[in-house]
């Protein structure tokens, strides 16, 4: 347990004597406002490390070999590890292996780490810690034990699927789509109308938008206030309800979908007041949204895209692969849009697809 900027800089320099390194880590979205990185775990063909970014704060130590391209780090479904290490820490991965990218260009079904290690080691993972509260102090021996469990097996597991990829001629494929994935970033939020991001808005009329603005408000500062996730302050079934009925009077909260008589009790009154603001909006300003017109359908391109996707089905299933990692629907209507004679190079956005079905495309197109 590496907990002391002495011991971070003791694993730094054993890690730089090391080619391969899993790693993995945990956070803590579920359980408060902001989320947070609160576990780090490497493990090498020799030892595990499990690293405290709570008590040691600076991980500067090692963002050097986490950059280091002549060190390979395993992951497995590092898309949100990634964006977490650059948005806490300013660490960049270089050299990065993801084994659940690998295992999609194998065919596998089932490309989660507790079916591959269940499938390939016979160890079932302990489920019951994948939405524990990592950012408590101190950590259980389960909690630690679990947390070990997810990296020590992942270099045997590299090996296993690398060597599969390579007899296949499907390496390089896994290596270049790892080289884009380890430039992911987090997005920061845009400015903007709360209810652009609340699934059902945009079947709202405008006075029921803007009751759904302030409460979203409403809820977004109270998560803030108690530092937990906004869904779990109330969620968004109770927020559409609301939004429709538009109570006025404390009674009129009894009923609503998730509102429980304590959290009416606690709450009860904000709500009221948001509903309230919403309702008082003018109606020059109520809020409306925003719907892009679809372009006018082109029989041409409508032809093209259809006999695409039926070529993609057809060497996806000679491939043994899912069509979407083959070629995913953006790409397939970039091409369709392509004017006859077009070069596709520019279109296609991977060496592998270039090289396996770039002049296969080439006369499917023309």
């Amino acid at each position: 347990m590496i907990n002391t900027p002495a011991a971070l800089e003791g694993l730094a320099d054993r890690l730089r004597q090391e080619q391969l390194i899993a790693c993995d880590l945990e956070a803590d979205s579920l359980h408060h406002y902001r989320e947070k990185v609160c576990l780090i775990q490497f493990s090498t063909p020799e030892y595990s490390a499990l690293v405290d970014p709570l008590a040691v704060t600076d991980l500067s130590a090692i963002a050097p070999v986490m950059a280091d391209p002549a060190i390979r780090k395993i992951f497995h479904g590092a898309d949100y590890d990634i964006r977490s290490l650059h948005r806490d820490f300013g660490i960049e991965v270089n050299n990065l292996f993801d084994t659940m990218i690998a295992c999609q260009f194998l065919g596998e079904k089932e490309v989660g780490l507790a079916a591959s290690l269940k499938k390939r080691f016979g160890v079932e993972l302990d489920k019951q810690f994948q939405k524990a509260d990592w950012s408590r102090r101190p950590l259980s021996l389960e909690m630690l034990a679990y947390a070990v469990e997810d990296t020590n097996l992942l270099i045997g597991f590299y090996g296993q699927v690398a060597e599969e990829l390579r007899e296949k001629g499907r390496l390089s494929w896994v290596e270049e789509e790892c080289e884009v994935l380890r430039g992911v970033r987090v997005v920061t939020r845009e400015e903007g109308p709360l209810f652009l991001r609340f699934k059902g808005a945009a079947k709202m009329d405008p006075r029921a938008l803007a009751v759904l603005e302030e409460l979203l408000r409403f809820r977004d500062e109270q998560a803030g206030r108690m530092d937990r996730p906004p869904f779990k302050v109330f969620g968004n079934e109770a927020l559409a309800e609301l939004a429709e009925k538009r109570p006025r009077l404390p009674s009129d909260l009894t009923g609503i979908t998730g509102l429980s008589e304590k959290l009416v009790q606690r709450l009860g009154t904000g709500l009221l007041r948001a509903v309230e603001r919403g309702c008082a909006l003018p109606a020059a300003q109520l809020p409306r949204y925003p719907f892009i017109p679809r372009p006018p359908r082109d029989p041409r391109k409508d032809d093209r895209l259809k006999c695409l996707k039926l070529w993609r089905e057809g060497k996806a299933k000679q491939l043994g692969i899912e069509p979407g990692i083959l070629a995913n629907n953006a790409l397939l209507e970039s091409l369709a849009d392509l004017p006859d004679g077009a070069a596709i190079d520019d279109v296609i956005p991977r060496r592998w697809q270039r090289e396996l079905f770039g002049q296969d495309l080439v006369r499917l197109l023309a």
